[in-house]
């Protein structure tokens, strides 16, 4: 029994892996090989594995871990496809877009989409906390969306990429902390807290 219930709940180390494991994979053959392209191929490869050990070890997997690799799988195999790497480049602008377009429909049509999708993620947070952590993240993501255009569309492939790595990587980690005390406030229980809400797996 305590085997089923641990096979639903993948310790952080897991999460990680699952979440960031096929980014880390991008980052690492682009800078092997020096070619998007293959290492939009290893991208495509590395998601779908993560895909499928999530649901063959825990039987789940995230709507956001989802969408993520829908994207990856679609643009990724357009950029191959046409050997134009201007679809894998849009794929964060889609994603952060898509993501707070979600977040903000939900919360002003009633429906707290964050707190479905990670209301076990901070047992004790109230609506109120719940509310401003998805205004938050949506602003946040449209704010990204706005920079990864700018920063596509004005700099090199590989600037995009460091921008990628040490730019929306850290940042988004950033961000997750900053909110961290604005939750305590509103009944969050920091020893429960786990990782940033919104996987960075752009």
């Amino acid at each position: 029994m305590s085997t089923g219930s641990e096979q639903q709940a993948p310790g952080t180390g897991a999460r990680l892996a699952i979440d960031l494991g096929p980014l880390v994979v991008f980052f690492a053959v682009n800078a092997w090989r020096d070619d998007i392209i293959e290492a939009t191929i290893a991208f495509m490869i590395a998601i779908t594995a993560s895909l499928l050990v999530s649901w063959l070890r825990y039987r789940h997997i995230s709507p956001l871990l989802w969408f993520s690799g829908f994207m990856v799988v679609v643009l990724g195999g357009i950029t191959v496809w046409l050997h134009d790497e201007t679809f894998i480049k849009i794929k964060p602008t889609i994603y952060y877009s898509v993501v707070a377009a979600l977040l903000l429909f939900g919360m002003f049509t009633g429906r707290n989409l964050l707190k479905m999708v990670l209301g076990t993620a901070y047992p004790g947070l109230s609506d109120t906390g719940w509310r401003l952590l998805t205004r938050n993240w949506a602003l946040f993501f449209l704010f990204m969306a706005l920079v990864n255009e700018a920063v596509w569309r004005t700099t090199s492939t590989d600037f995009w990429i460091g921008f990628k790595l040490w730019g929306a990587l850290p940042a988004t980690f950033i961000f997750a902390l900053a909110n961290v005390p604005m939750l305590m406030r509103h009944g969050m229980q920091l020893e429960t807290k786990e990782e940033p809400p919104v996987p960075p797996t752009q």
